[in-house]
Parts: C-alpha cells; structure tokens; sequence
C-alpha cells in the first residue's frame, strides 16, 4: 500500500462484537484522520475470526490475529473480543504491539458504559501507539501533534489525550485504568492498558460481561413463559382468595415474595438448560466463578424484566376483572387503588412460582447463548469446521494440481507412434 494509504482490519467474533465493528468501521476513517495521520487515507475493514473469542489467552488471539493480517495484507490490526483477559489477576482492557502493528480490546474491560463510544475512542489510542510508538518520547510527539489540530470536528479528542485508552468519566473514577509497559518476558506486547485494583476491576469485568450478554436479547425466548403464566395468574384473579392475601400481606413479605419467585425463576432455567459451568482443567478456578456470576445476573435481569411487564399485565387485568364495590364486600378495611396494586403484585409472584416454573422457553438456543461457555464451545466447532473446509480445499487443489502436471508429463499416442524417418533408420 502507498505512503498516501493506510489500512485497518477490525476482526472479531460473531455475535455482538460483529455489530460493533460493522458501525465503527464506518465512522473511523474520518476520525484516524484527525487523530493519528491527517495526510493519508484510512481503509477501515471488518471481518469476523471465531478464534478471537475462543480463547481467555491473549497471545492465542495476537496469534491467531497475526495470521489475519499477513492474510488480509494489512498494515494495521485491531482484534475485539467478548472475552475477559487477566494478567495477574487484574482485568486488560486492551493492549498493543508497535511492532507487529496488532492490538486487542477485551469489551468487558470496558464496563457497562455506552461501549460505541469507548470503543471508538480504544481503536483510535491503540492506532495512535501502533503508528507513533509508546515511549514516552513517542506519547509527547503525539499529544503535541494533537493539541495542535484547529480542527473542531473532533475537538473531544484532544481532552482524552494520547496516553489515556478511553475519556475518563464515571466508572473510571472508581477503577482508573493505568497504562503500563509489560515486562521484558511478555515480549509479544508493547503497551498494556490495565485496572489496577483486583475487585473494582472485578466488578468492572463483571458488569461489562453482562453487558455483552445482552439480557435484553434473550427476552423473546420468554414470550411461551408469559402466556403460561399469566394464564395461570388471571385464572387464580377471579377468586377472591388471592384478594385476601394481598390484602393481609406486609411490604416486606410481599418483597421477600417477589425475590424468591425470581430467584426460582433464574435456578430453574439454570438447572433445566445446563447454564452452570463445571470445574475443568483447562480453566482457571477464578474465571469459573466469573462466567457462573455473570449467567446469574444475566439472567437476573432478563427475569426482572419479565417480571415487569407480567406486572403491567396484572395490573390491567386486574382492574378488568375485579369491580370495586366486589372487592370491598370480600376484604375487610378501607379499599382503594393501592388494593389493585398489591393484588398484581402478589399475582405476579405467584405466577411466576405456580406456573413458569413448568414451563419451557420458546428458543432455547438463545438462551445457551448467553453463556460464555457455549458460545466459546460455538465458536471452537466453527473454527474447527472452517479449518476442514480449508484443508478439505487446499487438498483438492493440490489433487487437482498433480493431475494436471501428469497430464502434461504423459505423451499422447500420436506421439508415441514412431515416424516414418524414424522406422527407416531403426531399418537400417
């Protein structure tokens, strides 16, 4: 490529990531102008590598990214994934080699912060250490550089700096991210950017993980759930049994009733679809436990969700089925609207206890997907696959190659047949 070109590959897993990056990429080439090289053109590609999110080894993706950009002829190379990295226990946020002209972005590292923005601004810190370097020479010549750009295009740019990854706000206030030069034996890495502090990393980590879950994808998958139990909650409505024990249940037991419907909820679709991860060799104890915790608040939240809307549904239904001057006749004391709320309230719990509990989600390879250790499993068949389909290719062009050599090597009969020059000399 010229001097006046550049070019940027974006390579990640399916899934969320893909989306990421396909809007991303089409929005960097103005900002690689501004902020890394203003007299060159940027080529900003994306493609999808299920390597990079098989691994929670960050050097078997600088490997496997390496060999996409020798592939790909690009000069430079950013790999996201949805994977959590640790170096001694605390959480990369990315990390970059000016030589090899490769960096990686871990999205949990991120946290739950609105990621279109923080990853934007990742690619463009870890471009700028690819191009410039990261000594501290190099890091000055860049912020000089930066802070004299006029341009008010992205005049944001310039307050984050050419030594920070992201823009600090809100969530790095509690669990800064440093950036640090790695030790002599991590030599396939130049610059690193990490969380000092193991738990508010941890935390980081974890809400960045749910984040990337998507609880708000898997919700579809629990439309079966809603009609089963609503059915079963607007059945027990037109008894005035249920009117009574609203009526006679405090705050508290009405919470208490509340958390232990969810928490049945999340066990059961744990229990029924396999989604705890078991002990295994070749996975550290630690990271077990985070990929348990982040199914847990994942599907935490999807529940809660649910529970909410199967809310909004008794309280609607509620005030249909149930006249006022019927329920003042079946509960003693004074009656009013707060009577209906505490009716959906105690119907929806219930609901969800008597009913959900038996029935089945609508799709439940959404479900498994929203665990780290299945679509790991995914993304493993798929790349075990498309290396067959590769090898499976190279091995009949080779066939096809060796036949066609033999083809030319073999003499067609025509020229096996002897002249007639040559009969007359053989004659003689």
């Amino acid at each position: 490529m010229s001097e006046h070109q550049r070019s940027l590959g974006i390579v990640t897993p399916p899934g969320y990531p893909k989306e990421l990056s396909k809007t991303i990429s089409e929005q960097l080439p103005d900002m690689l102008k501004y902020y890394v090289k203003d007299d060159c053109e940027w080529q900003v590609e994306a493609l999808i590598d299920p390597l990079t999110g098989v691994t929670e080894d960050p050097e078997e993706v600088f490997k496997a990214g390496l060999k996409k950009k020798e592939e790909e002829d690009w000069d430079y190379i950013v790999c996201l994934t949805d994977l959590p990295f640790f170096h001694d226990r605390k959480p990369i946020m990315a990390e970059a080699s000016t030589n090899d002209k490769i960096a990686i972005i871990t999205l949990p590292g991120l946290g739950s912060t609105p990621l279109l923005k923080r990853v934007r601004q990742s690619i463009l810190q870890l471009v700028n250490e690819m191009y410039y370097g990261s000594d501290e020479e190099d890091r000055e010549k860049a912020q000089e550089r930066l802070q004299s750009k006029e341009d008010g295009d992205h005049e944001n740019l310039k307050k984050k700096g050419s030594r920070r990854l992201v823009e600090k706000r809100g969530i790095d206030r509690f669990s800064p991210i440093k950036r640090v030069t790695p030790d002599e034996e991590d030599t396939y890495m130049d610059v690193r950017f990490i969380v000092q502090s193991r738990i508010s990393g941890a935390l980081r980590v974890l809400t960045g993980m749910v984040r990337a879950n998507r609880p708000w994808a898997i919700f579809p998958a629990f439309m079966k759930v809603i009609i089963f139990a609503f059915a079963t909650g607007s059945y027990a409505l037109v008894f005035p049994t249920l009117w009574r024990l609203s009526n006679n249940y405090s705050s508290w037991r009405m919470l208490l009733l509340t958390i232990l419907s969810i928490s049945l909820m999340v066990g059961w679709i744990i229990l029924a679809h396999n989604l705890w991860e078991k002990p295994r060799k070749d996975r550290a104890p630690y990271l077990r436990k985070l990929y348990n915790m982040t199914t847990l608040l994942t599907l935490g939240v999807t529940v809660v969700i649910y529970y909410s809307i199967l809310f909004v549904m008794f309280s609607v239904a509620v005030v249909v089925f149930i006249p006022m001057g019927l329920l003042e006749s079946e509960v003693s004391g004074a009656v009013g609207y707060d009577n209906y709320f505490y009716i959906a309230w105690t119907a929806t719990s219930i609901s969800i206890i008597i009913g959900a509990l038996g029935s089945a989600l609508e799709n439940e390879e959404v479900v498994l997907s929203s665990t780290y250790g299945y679509r790991q499993q995914q993304r493993y068949k798929n790349a075990d696959t498309d290396q067959e389909k590769e090898t499976e290719t190279a091995r009949k062009q080779e066939t096809k190659k060796q036949r066609e050599k033999n083809d030319k090597q073999e003499v067609s009969p025509e020229k096996k047949r002897p002249s007639g020059e040559d009969q007359e000399k053989a004659a003689q």
